[in-house]
């Protein structure tokens, strides 16, 4: 069905996610004239909705497609992920296009040809009230805040009428300075149901801690209700208003590219937060969904059932949860 024609979605969202949509083009050697490369659909936003779904959740995206071949045949892979495209916008311009090259370890190399990119002209006249307000959570990161003025604006109207924001900094030093990310997470923190910084990374830039504790009692402080501040392969510092825990990370069984690792974490842990599940758990499910992701190529390539995700949390050895006063 051409997703300019889908009815109308009927019932509310378990999730709305909001950011842009990236042509990827990866390579397994570095950039070079002739090199062999795999053509993929991904971007963060992309990849948070898909982990949604997959965990269960009924998941609309909001992003802006160029109004051509390209903008159809990505709302068709939208559509076979299993996210409504009922909220998708078309527009004439350019799709953003990152360049990634993998190493055998999964390690990353990113080259991006998105300035003025059509999904950069995301606007709060493309965020519906009634949508939002309505959905279970509404998902947004710092690249949708970083990659233009009138993107950053919708975000914060969606943030305003969520009932539960869940905000990823995802910060990036080649969209946006320290101080406006900074700023932004200032901003949103106070409206958050959930943030999710990553250690050390972003929790030392953004917030000038040096620990994963530490972050997640300033941005309670900064009036967050949910903290959960991801390590890496080491695991979670949650953040709420009962406690703080840790949860070990979950090891991968095979690591082949490390793309959307994080997006994977945000949008299974928000779609099981929706349904119903305790925070620690929603977070162990998050961790299980990552450690599998990894092994597949490209930022959507594997995208877990919630059965492989549950099965792999529950079949690990790891994943001890650990008081903190």
């Amino acid at each position: 069905m051409n997703a300019l024609t889908e009815p109308l979605q009927r019932q509310p969202f378990d999730v709305v996610v909001i950011g842009e949509i990236l042509l990827e083009v990866a390579t397994d050697v570095p950039f070079a004239h002739g090199v062999p490369a795999q053509l993929g659909i991904s971007g963060d936003a992309l990849n948070v909705a898909a982990s949604a779904a997959a965990a269960g959740a009924r998941v609309g995206l909001l992003s802006v497609l160029s109004d051509d071949d390209l903008g159809q045949a990505i709302a068709a892979r939208i559509a076979e992920l299993g996210i409504s495209t009922e909220l998708l916008k078309f527009r004439p311009g350019q799709q953003g296009v990152y360049l990634v090259h993998c190493d055998p370890d999964g390690q990353r190399e990113f080259s991006y040809a998105r300035r003025g990119s059509v999904g950069s002209t995301l606007c709060p006249d493309d965020v519906d009230p009634a949508v939002f307000s309505a959905a279970g959570a509404v998902v947004a990161g710092g690249i949708a805040c970083a990659i233009s003025s009138t993107s950053r604006a919708a975000v914060l109207k969606a943030a305003g009428h969520s009932p539960r924001f869940v905000f990823d900094p995802n910060y990036r030093p080649r969209l946006t300075s320290v101080e406006d990310a900074k700023a932004v997470l200032t901003e949103l923190a106070p409206q958050a149901f959930l943030v999710t910084p990553s250690f050390p990374g972003e929790t030392s830039a953004l917030l000038g801690c040096l620990s994963a504790d530490e972050a997640a009692k300033k941005l309670r402080g900064l009036g967050a209700m949910n903290v959960a501040v991801t390590c890496g392969a080491d695991g979670i510092q949650l953040g709420s208003d009962t406690d703080s825990l840790w949860v070990d990370a979950i090891p991968a069984p095979a690591v082949v590219d490390q793309t959307g690792a994080g997006d994977a974490f945000v949008g299974t842990m928000t779609a099981r937060l929706v349904l119903g599940d305790e925070l620690t758990t929603a977070a162990r499910y998050g961790a299980a969904a990552a450690s599998l992701v990894v092994g597949g190529k490209g930022g959507t390539g594997f995208v877990p059932t919630f059965g492989q995700t549950k099965a792999h949390a529950a079949s690990s050895s790891e994943g001890e949860l650990t008081s903190h006063p």
